[in-house]
């Protein structure tokens, strides 16, 4: 004992004397060890360390000239836990055989197969196997880990409470910025830096938890000041998200309501499924005369005026966002049709895309250098980086964690988290929806909170299983 306390005394004199000659960097040691401790034995802490960080994790690329794109302090915490989540697995089992063989963790397992496959055939294997290593680091300790921790259904409320705390703290951040700025369009693009990278990926994680906050205000009886809390993250969220001119947020939004209205009054799957057939016929045969009035839409999303915002969404003549969404979207095509099996191999869109760009398609933002966002799709995305099965076992990924969130939510027995398993399915339209025009699985913001949500559903599906039929 008497060794620890000489050990702990030299540390304490020598941090003292070269802090006092500017070299601060002994004083990370006390942290490092703590996160070290808690990482071997309260790893349900660091999970939680994780989440809280997250909203307000910095990606390293922009303040160093490096073209490594780390997100601190989430991913190399991310990272030791996969290494301490591997490392426990091979002395025992940590994960149950019902877990193990859910469609959803199937469908995780085949696609981290299909990825490190395509990555073999890359054209830059370097970048390909870097994206597989950061979808073991985001996968496995937030969905694997997760499922596991949120047995314990408190955990729920509290991965959500820490989440949206340090997101509400990023808003007022934004909105702070951007009052300084006189609330202006052009401003609206940038002020939420560096915590997020420009004004759609804001937009979409701010979409995505809002139905949550109704979930936790209406999931059970709270207390006065909870309750005026809520109220005023609901009001805080909401004007971030106008105030966001992020357009795909708010059609995602009113998309997740429409759905919890079908939900809500059990409309028959026969009758949408006719409704979207009458509506599919009409469009076939309404296509030449839907395509003049696109072309003859001049509004543009560079204005203040909501109107002609939400009116610039269809504008594919003029509004050079939707244009180059449209050459993005084209050449993620064309690249999958010259190597339809394979792809060109994972992270590599914006590598190989140039090429692949029509003269026709392109626009005043068009770019060959690939340092302009990617595919802006989810799902065409894996088409042109990991062939048609990539993108295949994407929508099949999204489309069962739709089907086992509603069909778990009807047989669920009330309380408090039935309630907020329908506002995660709300909150997991919003994203999926928008996914449809950009695509952000590659950062923590989003793939945390998903996956998470996703780790939630898949828990709750395993606690409630189909035998246990809700009396209705």
């Amino acid at each position: 004992m008497r060794w620890f306390y000489l050990l702990v005394i030299l540390f304490l004199a020598a941090n003292l004397y070269f802090t006092y000659k500017g070299d601060i960097l002994l004083n990370a040691i006390p942290f490092g060890l703590l996160l070290m401790y808690t990482a071997f034995y309260h790893m349900d802490k660091l999970f939680m360390l994780i989440v809280f960080f997250t909203p307000i994790s910095i990606n390293i690329e922009e303040f160093v000239s490096s073209d490594v794109g780390l997100f601190v302090p989430t991913e190399p915490l991310l990272f030791g836990m996969l290494l301490l989540m591997i490392f426990n697995q091979l002395k025992r089992n940590q994960f149950d055989r019902a877990f193990l063989i859910h469609p959803i963790t199937l469908i995780f397992i085949a696609q981290l197969c299909w990825i490190f496959l395509t990555a073999l055939t890359s054209t830059h294997p370097l970048v390909s196997f870097k994206f597989l290593l950061t979808k073991f680091w985001f996968i496995i300790p937030i969905y694997f880990f997760g499922v596991h921790f949120f047995k314990e259904e408190k955990n729920v409320t509290r991965f959500l409470w820490l989440y949206i705390s340090t997101l509400a703290i990023v808003v007022v951040y934004t909105l702070t910025n951007h009052a300084i700025n006189g609330f202006d369009e052009a401003s609206g693009h940038w002020v939420m830096f560096p915590f997020f990278k420009d004004h759609t990926s804001y937009g979409a994680i701010l979409a995505l938890m809002y139905p949550v906050l109704f979930g936790l205000l209406f999931s059970k009886k709270r207390g006065p000041l909870v309750r005026l809390t809520l109220i005023f993250l609901i009001v805080l969220l909401g004007v971030g998200i106008f105030m966001s001119y992020t357009r795909a947020a708010w059609l995602s939004l009113v998309g997740a309501f429409a759905i919890y209205l079908l939900i809500r009054f059990k409309v028959r799957f026969r009758y949408l499924a006719i409704v979207g057939l009458a509506g599919v016929l009409y469009i076939a045969a309404s296509w030449t005369q839907i395509m003049h009035n696109l072309e003859r839409n001049r509004s543009e999303h560079a204005t203040e005026n909501l109107d002609e915002r939400i009116e610039s969404i269809a504008n594919i003549s003029t509004d050079a966002s939707n244009l180059e969404r449209l050459n993005r979207w084209g050449s993620a095509i064309r690249m999958w049709q010259e190597r339809p099996i394979l792809g060109w191999g994972p992270g590599t869109y914006a590598m190989e895309y140039a090429p692949f760009q029509l003269a026709s398609g392109k626009t005043i933002i068009s770019t060959n250098s690939g340092n302009m966002g990617n595919a802006h799709s989810e799902y065409l995305g894996p088409l042109s980086e990991q062939g048609l099965l990539g993108m295949l076992l994407m929508l099949l990924l999204v489309g069962y964690i739709m089907y086992t969130g509603i069909t778990l939510y009807i047989r669920m027995p009330d309380g408090e988290m039935r309630i907020i398993l329908i506002t995660l399915v709300l909150g997991l339209i919003t994203y999926f929806t928008h996914g449809i025009l950009n695509n952000y699985l590659d950062t923590d913001k989003a793939t945390i909170p998903v996956w998470g949500m996703t780790a939630i559903i898949v828990m709750l599906d395993l606690k409630y299983p189909k035998a246990k039929k809700r009396e209705d």
